[in-house]
Formats: structure tokens, sequence, C-alpha cells
């Protein structure tokens, strides 16, 4: 049994009953849509023709949202539908980030993610989807797509079908007779407010956008009505990302120094190891402010999720926590030890997982993109390295007041031109394979947030503090600053630039 969708553009009169129904069926508040329909106008007057597309969950064979929610919130069905345990959820809105299609939005009343669950309670006990049996047309044809004799099996063999996002490798079950381009491809059209109907498009979304806009014989292409998505993930995870690089770099570095001569004293360790702690601890507190529901976040660790990398970064999480902080304590209370290389053994590779866990997490948002960057995890790794020794550079001339340590400005120095080499080929350089991803890049190149990239993330955060190390002494700890902030603002276009760019 396999369940799924086929739209009838032919049909279909855009008169919203499917959407309204929905939400009916299923108390969908104001504000969000489970099923909506997009309208585009394509011509130059009088020779217009306007198209019609139902849009809501595809209910994919290949659910990104499934494999990327933490506690398994988001589920599949033996069936093939795609379910949502609201009980469940913590809002942690990873599902949103992952979904190709905006089909996935935090309820307002509830904290909680939901979407279309092809009317799950209708459909065990043997009715259809509430949107089929309202839709004046029957445009909406829904049911067993392994059932050679079912309406749904018989329409699909005997029509050319499309859907959206192929590339996208999600496998989607829900298909378009007659799907027209600029509506399957949510980049094909520029959004201009004064052309939209009924409705406005708000900053979370600016616009225009478009790559390549749909040309048909010189005509133009329009969207004259769709559903807005917000942005899901907000401050709190390019300043988690700041934290995280900061505590994991500190504490690689103190671990290294057991190993190779990096000029770090005892009493260092324990300063620098404190802020280190600090800034994790730091960096936990950021992630659970970005929940919708961070009461219940410790659902991570009861029902954990395997598959999912905010799963195993929260473990790593709390095992580079524990054993830096053991080790901590146990420096504090006894001094230096033998025992130090055995922490020092075990604290490496965790703060190099915990480092760069998140660019696996960030590969399974697969509804952004620019963050499929193979780059990007050593790039997290030199980041955090950037962070760590700068921290440090920082912390012994602005509070101990001590002489420079010429080997950890060394590796500052050499970590920030590696770093400013990774972005720049990352985002400038090496081509992006889609067109969501070129218009993210082409937003951080020269978009909305090229001076976050060129004036923060480039000459703040890299190109100043490489000219101020040379000054040595108190120009050391500006430079250091200049890194950080640099850091945070590189950060935020990353995370922000892709989440601006529609998938519906």
């Amino acid at each position: 049994m396999n369940y799924g969708f086929v739209i009838d553009n032919r049909s279909c009169i855009g008169c919203h009953a499917c959407s309204t129904a929905c939400k009916s069926e299923n108390s969908v508040p104001l504000g969000v849509n489970r099923t909506w329909v997009k309208y585009t106008e394509v011509g130059q007057y009088p020779d217009v023709q306007r198209h019609f597309q139902v849009n809501r969950c595809n209910h994919c064979a290949n659910p990104p949202c499934v494999r990327i929610c933490p506690v398994t919130a988001m589920y599949q069905r033996d069936d093939g539908i795609v379910e949502f345990n609201g009980d469940a959820c913590i809002g942690c809105k990873a599902c949103l980030q992952a979904c190709p299609y905006d089909a996935i939005h935090i309820d307002p009343d509830t904290g909680t993610a939901a979407k279309c669950h092809y009317c799950g309670h209708r459909v065990s006990q043997g009715m259809e989807p509430a949107c089929v049996v309202v839709c004046p047309t029957h445009s909406i044809i829904a049911g067993d797509m392994d059932d050679p004799t079912s309406e749904i099996a018989i329409v699909m063999s005997g029509n050319e079908l499309t859907v959206r996002k192929p590339e996208q490798n999600t496998e989607p079950n829900l298909f378009y007779i007659e799907g027209h381009p600029a509506n399957l491809d949510p980049l094909a059209t520029e959004r201009q407010p004064a052309g939209m109907m009924w409705s406005e498009v708000l900053p979370i979304h600016p616009g225009p956008i478009s790559i390549e806009p749909v040309r048909k014989a010189e005509q133009m292409v329009q969207v004259a009505y769709n559903a807005q998505h917000t942005v899901p993930w907000h401050w709190q995870v390019p300043a988690y990302l700041l934290t995280k690089s900061v505590g994991t770099g500190l504490w690689l570095l103190l671990s290294l120094g057991l190993f190779i001569p990096l000029g770090i004293d005892p009493g260092q360790q324990l300063s620098v190891g404190l802020v280190g702690l600090l800034m994790t601890a730091l960096t936990t507190v950021l992630l659970i402010l970005d929940l919708e529901r961070p009461e219940r976040f410790l659902s991570i660790l009861t029902r954990p999720q395997w598959r999912s990398w905010l799963t195993r970064g929260a473990f790593l999480l709390i095992g580079f926590s524990t054993i830096t902080g053991i080790w901590w304590l146990k420096h504090l209370a006894v001094g230096p030890s033998t025992l130090d290389i055995g922490f020092a053994a075990l604290t490496l590779p965790l703060a190099i997982g915990t480092a760069i866990y998140t660019a696996f997490l960030f590969g399974q948002a697969e509804g952004r993109d620019l963050w499929q960057s193979k780059l990007l995890a050593p790039h997290l790794f030199v980041q955090s390295v950037v962070a760590g020794s700068g921290t440090f550079l920082l912390l012994d001339l602005v509070v101990g007041g001590l002489p420079l340590n010429t080997t950890m400005a060394n590796i500052f120095g050499v970590a920030l031109v590696i770093d400013l080499c990774l972005g720049i080929l990352d985002i400038v350089v090496l081509p992006h394979s889609t067109s969501t991803a070129k218009a993210a890049a082409k937003s951080i190149i020269y978009g909305r947030y090229k001076y976050h990239f060129w004036l923060g993330g480039v000459v703040i955060g890299h190109l100043l503090p490489l000219l101020l190390l040379w000054g040595g002494g108190v120009y050391t700890a500006i430079a250091a600053l200049a890194a950080l902030a640099g850091l945070y603002l590189y950060e935020h276009a990353f995370v922000y630039a892709p989440q601006d760019i529609p998938n519906s």
C-alpha cells in the first residue's frame, strides 16, 4: 500500500475549496496552511493565461524531514503517509529546513510542526481526504498507487506526470498533470508585491531574487497568489555556531598542547579551560532558546532518533562537556598530572566532532541547497581553530597581561588565511549546482547580505586581523575581537541567505 496524490491542472479552477476544507477538517490556525493554491499569470495583455497549482506535503518515499527529526515526531507510516506527532515535537524547526517544498510550518497555537498528513484519521476509516471530497471539479485524485485497479493508478498510467524538484531525489508522491514550469519552479518568477492578488510579500522573503525568470515568446510571467513561509532559524543559530567554535577551539588547543609544544602553562589551562566550558554551556543555551517548545528539550535524550544529526550533535555536546568538565575540575583540585594525557586523548576527537557536526546537520537540511557544501566540515574545523586561538590570545593579553604567545599567534594567522580561502572558495569561486544555491550565493555576494560577507566576514573578520597581528601587543587583542565579530557576521549571512529563498 502506497498512498499518493495526483493534481489535474487541466480542470483545477483555483477555488481554494481544498485549502478551506483542510483548515476546517484539521483545525488549521489562521496564517499557516497545510494545503494552498498558487496562481501564476503568463502572457501579455490581452493574451494572458492564469495557471493554478495545489501545493502541500509531497509524502515523499524518501522524506528528508523524517531523517532530520531528532525525536521521531515526524515519521513515515507503512502506507507511505508522512505523519507527525505534535505531542513529541520540540519545535526545533529542522524539518522545515529539510523540506524542499515549504510544506511544513510551525503551528502558532501549539508551537509544534504541522503539515498535510493525508487526513490520516479519515483514511484509516476508509474515507478519502477532505480536500478530495470537496473539490468541485475532481481535480484532486488520491488513493493507493500500488493497487492497479485504483483510480489514481489508472490516471497515472494514462497521463504524463510531473513533480516538483525531482533533482532533490525525495521521490515525491504528489504528481501533477500539465504542471506549468512557472508554478513548479519557485524561482521561475520574480515576486513583485504590486502584482500580487489579495496578499503582500513581507520582508522575510525579499524580492526579486530570480536567477533566470521564465520568458515564453517574450511574454511576462508573474506570481499572482501564493502562501508565504517564515524563516525558521534566527540569530540564535549563527550565535551558536560562534560560541561552539570558541568552546571547541579552546579545548582543541589545550589538548594539542599536551602533545606538541604550544607554550600553554598550567595557569592558562585553568583560565582558558573555564572560558571554553562557559562557551560550550552558552552554546547549549542558545540551542534551547531557538526551540519553539524549549521545555521539551530533554526529549532528545529520552527518545533519540539516531539518524538525525541534531541528536548526534546533542550527544557529542554532552560527551564533550562531560569530559572537559571533569578534566577542568580535576586540574582545579589537584593540579596537572599524568591523567591529563588521557583526558586530552578523549577531548581531541570530541572537540573535532562537536566543531564539525553542524556540517552534517546542515547537509540533512535538504531544503537549503547552499548548505550542501562538501567544504563545510573542514571550514567549521578551521573556524574553531580561528575562534579558539583568537580567544586564547585575547584572554592572555587582556585579562592576564602576559607576553604574546608567538606560537598561538602564528596558529591564529595561518588559520585566518585558510578560513578566508575556504569562505571565498565555497561562496564565490566554486559553482553551485542548483538554482536555489545560486540564488542564495547571489544574495551573499552582491545582494542583501553582501555587507555581512564582504565587509564583515572578509574585511573585519580576516583582512583586518591579519594586518593587526603585525603590530603585536594590544593590536593582537583587537585582531582577535575583529575575527570573532567577522565570524558571526559571516555565519549570519550563511544561515539567513538560504532561508530567504522560497521553496514554493
